[in-house]
């Protein structure tokens, strides 16, 4: 899929209402998950301990609902390319819900619309439906409404 390309605040507001695009999929492999539960200092046996967790709810490691969510950006930037844009400003997270555990190896997308977008004195805030869909089920991994600011040049 081609990246959406916006290059102002009106090119973002003709997608208001409207899917903007789906990422490619990205495998989540435990390596990645134990580098999450470094920085984070979340060593939880359901995502770290392969062993332990055969016997557990999963039958496997599950990534962490946060590293799900944190790789919102990443994929985010498969889907849109935004120009003339001084700053992005991560604005808040609303109605987060972490639907369906990512096992170990599972894959993620993400699929996004634009759910609104107004000019606040020349900063564009940007509320955006997302969803990480795993590949193969019909439960997504979590929704939630991602808001951004996009500080255009003029």
């Amino acid at each position: 899929m081609e990246k959406v390309i916006i290059n102002s605040f009106e090119d973002f507001k003709a997608y208001e209402g409207k899917e903007i695009g789906v990422s490619d999929y990205l495998e989540i492999p435990q390596d990645r998950i134990n580098q999450f539960a470094d920085a984070t200092l979340d060593h939880q046996w359901i995502h770290c301990d392969a062993e332990k967790a055969k016997d557990g709810p999963f039958g496997t490691p599950i990534a962490h609902g946060y590293l799900t969510l944190s790789l919102m950006p990443y994929l985010w930037e498969q889907i849109i390319e935004v120009n003339n844009s001084k700053m992005l400003v991560n604005y808040g997270i609303e109605k987060l819900r972490f639907n369906k555990p990512v096992t170990v190896n599972s894959k993620v997308r993400l699929r996004t619309k634009l759910k609104s977008i107004e000019n606040l004195r020349g900063i564009s805030k940007a509320v955006l439906s997302i969803n990480i869909e795993i590949e193969g089920e019909r439960k997504t991994a979590l929704d939630a409404d991602i808001v951004f600011l996009y500080h255009f040049v003029n």
